[in-house]
């Protein structure tokens, strides 16, 4: 698919994003004047901005003062390089600032119109702060999570007011990313629904409506990949060469890449064992990644990669399981990694996880950088024929039924039609 095309298909594809089952087009929509973010973070301080930038008051809440003056500053640090950089005018940097408050005291959110919490992933943690909520919010508020994948329904279940709470699934760093996956509760009200989908846009989003799913469209799909790509360095792959292949089709980082760009301590203890062992052993042997310029690849003073020999090592006496040495192709690192995604997108087609293909492809466009030029997985999967996806699903399968081809794949290829025919 050309460069022009694939234009034409994205634009198509944002047009009915905001066409919702079962919401009409006149539903009412709630006034949003005036937000509450609980947790003054990277991604709560990221949101807070969205907002500001637009003329909505902000209010932060923090369990700590300094936890707040920090996240206070490091907002105020952005607006500033923004306006160094000729973004906007200087005198915008105080303007924006003075649109956003904070404190410590949770009921100071009972005249917001929409609270969104962003506090780190701990699904015990959410419920309470949804169950504080449901006694402090004035009626007619929306009660957002940020949540990249939890049980919003189980959230939901901690108020009195289920319709009224949705998920907000914004992408780091969200004062910069395009992408919010809109989470549809079971409960979710459609006005709620609808009134989400109008900030989303308001606040210069592309909004994608998503069901509730361990981590709905994107991680969920993004989860298959990551394994997969372990997977081939049992065959005799390398972080390196599976990063490479994947940056030559189009991504900006490999899955590699980005596990050293987040952390590869994050969620790991000193001593506990995970299903990664790989990592597990990186992170006792102190390779956290980026932030201390050893992870998966060695890192210079200027955060440049290179191949890890301690690594190559590593991984060799860890990981490979493949007694013949050959070389993989890049054709064949490639769809090891890709065509697992699109069998899961299918299946998250099958389960109402999504509206539509191109939906799937919008997430993957604006919240994982998938090349543009191919109109995203769903797309690219029928120009590269669903029956090569379908026939590694089947190989995968036979081994891990978890990978086996999704019904609506099998259907779609035993008919002879594309995901763009649904």
């Amino acid at each position: 698919m050309n460069a022009f095309k694939s234009d034409d298909y994205i634009q198509e594809a944002l047009k009915i994003a905001h066409s919702i089952d079962g919401v009409a087009s006149s539903t009412p929509l709630i006034n949003v004047d005036r937000v509450g973010i609980i947790g003054g973070g990277t991604m709560g301080g990221g949101i807070a901005m969205n907002f500001a930038n637009i003329g909505i008051p902000v209010h932060i809440i923090e369990t700590k003062q300094d936890a707040l003056a920090r996240g206070l500053a490091v907002i105020h640090g952005h607006y500033k390089r923004s306006a160094s950089k000729g973004r906007f005018p200087a005198e915008e940097v105080d303007l924006r600032m003075n649109r956003i408050t904070g404190s410590l005291d949770m009921t100071d959110l009972a005249n917001c119109d929409l609270i969104i919490e962003a506090v780190f992933e701990d699904i015990d943690l959410k419920i309470d702060i949804f169950r504080r909520l449901d006694g402090i919010a004035k009626p007619g508020a929306i009660l957002a999570s940020n949540t990249s994948g939890l049980d919003v329904n189980a959230i939901a279940a901690a108020t009195a007011r289920p319709e009224a709470v949705i998920g907000l699934h914004f992408f780091s760093p969200a004062n910069v990313m395009k992408l919010v996956e809109i989470v549809r509760g079971a409960k979710t009200s459609e006005v709620v629904l609808a009134t989400s989908m109008d900030v989303a846009r308001r606040i210069g989003k592309v909004a994608v409506v998503v069901g509730v799913c361990p981590g709905f469209v994107g991680n969920r799909m993004l989860y298959p990949r990551q394994i997969q790509a372990r997977e081939l360095l049992k065959r005799g792959a390398r972080p390196w060469d599976i990063d490479r292949v994947l940056k030559e089709f189009g991504f900006k980082m490999g899955p590699f890449e980005m596990s050293d760009l987040a952390g590869l301590d994050i969620g790991w203890s000193k001593g506990v064992k995970t299903d990664d062992p790989l990592r597990d052993a990186l992170c006792e042997s102190g390779r956290f990644g980026q932030k201390n310029n050893k992870g998966f690849y060695d890192y210079d003073e200027n955060r440049i990669a290179s191949p890890s020999p301690e690594v190559d090592k590593l991984i060799e006496k860890m990981m490979r399981t493949d007694t013949v040495t050959y070389a993989l192709s890049d054709q064949e690192i490639l769809e090891t990694c890709l065509f697992p995604m699109i069998n899961e997108g299918a299946k998250i087609l099958e389960e109402k996880m999504a509206q539509r293909p191109s939906d799937i492809d919008l997430v993957w466009l604006y919240g994982y950088n998938w090349p543009k030029e191919t109109g995203g997985p769903m797309r690219w999967a029928d120009t590269v024929g669903l029956e090569r996806v379908e026939a590694m699903a089947s190989r995968l399968g036979a081994e891990n039924s978890w990978y086996s081809p999704a019904a609506l794949l099998s259907r779609l290829v035993a008919t002879g039609h594309n995901f763009s025919d649904l």
